[in-house]
């Protein structure tokens, strides 16, 4: 018997792929137009009208430099939002998939972090998206937490301007821009489309629980640059820099490096299959 399964944030970038992988009959697409997180009357009544089995909550505030002056407006979405989320689906019976990211980490150990490590979050947007994981976790039983990183996807992310980092390096690139990238933060860049891919295996166990999901092995972004342009063939030169040139407003974990026990493909075999569906 199959699923019914409502992907929140469908039109975002992880949302996008979500309705490409699952079955048309089983999916209830949801973008900001159909419901809005952040009020849980809306939330209570577009999903018990639907009543979905599986609810994919991909909504999230996610600009981590204007999570520090707008902390209420990250917690807001990603945290209350996730809540009133979670509520509804504990009265539909519904299971709870909620997306999360390594920036619950200060990102200081040094070396990759699995499912059993602390949280430690550094940032207004990693506190918020922690206390969202909380919510979930407590309100509904029947809940899949999933922690990614560094997701990039063709349909883009929309809230960061409809781009990712592979976008904004091609870009760049286009323009003769000098290219300076950070080498020393280390992460486990994501093809959302083989995100997609993994959460729907992980709902069809029914296992509930907390998971590390993204393409295997790890870069540092200059690396992540580079390896852009090599498979783009695009030759340019990319200059390093540290991240303390780089002058932001959040603090960046220096080591963001996910691990967990449904390994992904590699990140390199990802990205030459995003740049081959784009086109390049």
């Amino acid at each position: 018997m199959s699923s019914k399964i409502a992907v929140i944030g469908a039109d975002g970038q992880l949302g996008a792929d979500l309705c490409k992988v699952i079955s048309k009959e089983d999916l209830i697409p949801l973008t900001i137009n159909d419901l809005n997180i952040v009020d849980v009357s809306s939330v209570r009544k577009v999903l018990t009208k639907e009543k979905p089995d599986i609810i994919i909550n991909t909504a999230a505030y996610n600009r981590v430099d204007d999570s520090e002056d707008n902390d209420l407006e990250a917690y807001k979405v990603n945290s209350h939002g996730a809540k009133n989320v979670a509520i509804v689906s504990r009265e539909i019976d519904a299971a709870t998939v909620q997306i999360s990211t390594d920036y619950v980490f200060s990102g200081d150990k040094g070396s990759a972090y699995n499912e059993n490590d602390a949280p430690d979050p550094r940032t207004a947007y990693g506190i918020s998206k922690l206390a969202g994981e909380q919510f979930v976790k407590y309100l509904n039983p029947k809940h899949y937490i999933v922690r990614t990183c560094g997701l990039y996807g063709v349909a883009g992310c929309m809230g960061k301007g409809g781009g990712n980092f592979v976008e904004s390096m091609l870009n760049l690139a286009k323009k003769g821009s000098p290219i300076k990238v950070v080498a020393d933060e280390i992460v486990s860049p994501t093809y959302t489309k083989d995100l997609a891919d993994k959460i729907l295996e992980l709902i069809g166990t029914g296992k509930y629980g907390l998971y590390h999901l993204t393409n295997s092995g790890a870069c540092s972004w200059f690396e992540f640059a580079s390896a852009i342009f090599e498979l783009s063939g695009i030759s340019i030169k990319v200059e390093k820099i540290i991240s303390a040139e780089y002058k932001s407003k959040a603090h960046r974990p220096k080591y963001s490096v996910l691990v967990g026990h449904l390994p992904m493909r590699p990140w390199r075999d990802a990205l030459a299959a995003y740049l081959l569906e784009r086109g390049i």
